[in-house]
């Protein structure tokens, strides 16, 4: 299988790529720079650019480019390159698909379940209304922007990622050197819950609805959401570390600027029912085990 993958550098991205190439497939890195390796090709969202190469003949193309939702304080500026990043380049992308001859057989689009804004403590599915914020609009946007792809009779497919729970990244692998010192606690009264997925089982579900005949938005979370009390608690067990330090929501507010209630504070609760309904198998189940195995 020929795949082309962007946002081949990071946390999922090299994840994915590393999976299919143990498994022998051929990957083809989109990158924006001039290509330096034969696995290489070059494209330009901004420009409305993709090196027809990379998509006529792929089996399929996953598209994970995009700015970092929680890498910077959300200040307007930063705001609009998330935007951008991902809704200009998911249409660039698209467009070059439509274009493609012969085009890929699918396309799996990256999306997050800021979709369903904060859900307070019902639980949603794939079949619920889009909430309300910044990171909900952007989404719908986001995944609109892959129509030309569709129209085109690809089969497109957004994974709607939680949080990913990894070693090398995210918000367990940046908050790992708190913890090891004992400093790790609750986010603000810790009540809000966290929709999670291991590295692992993301990578799988990628795989899984590549080779499936699944369409439209697919949740990509564990069945079972913790609070954030609760995934504290669990990090703190398997480091064998106290967990009793909080930091007050006003703090992250300050720091983060409109992130922390999008973010680290938004109450999500979401039930991957569809990957269920398609009978993928998860390896990690439970919050605590599937820290285990990522550490």
């Amino acid at each position: 299988m020929r795949v082309t993958v962007t946002g081949s550098s990071g946390l999922i991205g090299s994840a994915l790529v590393r999976s299919l190439r143990d498994d022998g497939h051929e990957v083809v890195r989109l990158v924006r720079r001039e290509p330096s390796r034969s696995d290489e090709a070059r494209w330009s969202p901004a420009d409305g650019c993709v090196d027809k190469g990379a998509l006529e003949g792929a089996d399929a193309v996953v598209h994970l480019a995009g700015a970092g939702v929680g890498d910077r304080p959300w200040t307007k500026a930063y705001k609009r390159r998330i935007y951008d990043s991902r809704v200009v380049g998911t249409r660039t992308l698209s467009e070059a698909i439509a274009a493609a001859d012969p085009r890929p057989g699918v396309l799996v689009c990256g999306s997050a379940i800021g979709y369903y804004g904060d859900t307070g403590d019902r639980e949603v599915d794939e079949k619920s209304p889009a909430g309300q914020g910044f990171l909900a609009g952007l989404v719908r946007d986001w995944e609109a922007a892959a129509t030309p792809a569709r129209e085109a009779g690809v089969r497109v497919v957004h994974p709607r990622t939680g949080v990913v729970l990894a070693r090398e990244g995210g918000i367990l692998g940046r908050t790992l050197p708190l913890f090891r010192l004992g400093l790790g606690g609750d986010l603000g009264d810790g009540r809000q819950w966290t929709s999670w997925i291991s590295i692992g089982d993301l990578v799988s579900a990628l795989r899984f609805l590549i080779g499936h005949e699944i369409a439209g938005p697919v949740n990509m979370t564990a069945p079972n959401p913790v609070t954030n009390d609760a995934y504290t608690k669990a990090v703190g067990r398997v480091l064998h570390r106290p967990t009793r330090l909080a930091v007050p929501k006003f703090a992250l507010r300050a720091a983060l600027l409109g992130f922390a209630d999008e973010g680290p504070l938004v109450s999500q609760r979401v039930r991957p029912r569809r990957l269920e309904e398609a009978g993928f198998r998860f390896a990690h189940e439970d919050v605590e085990s599937a820290i285990a195995a990522v550490l």
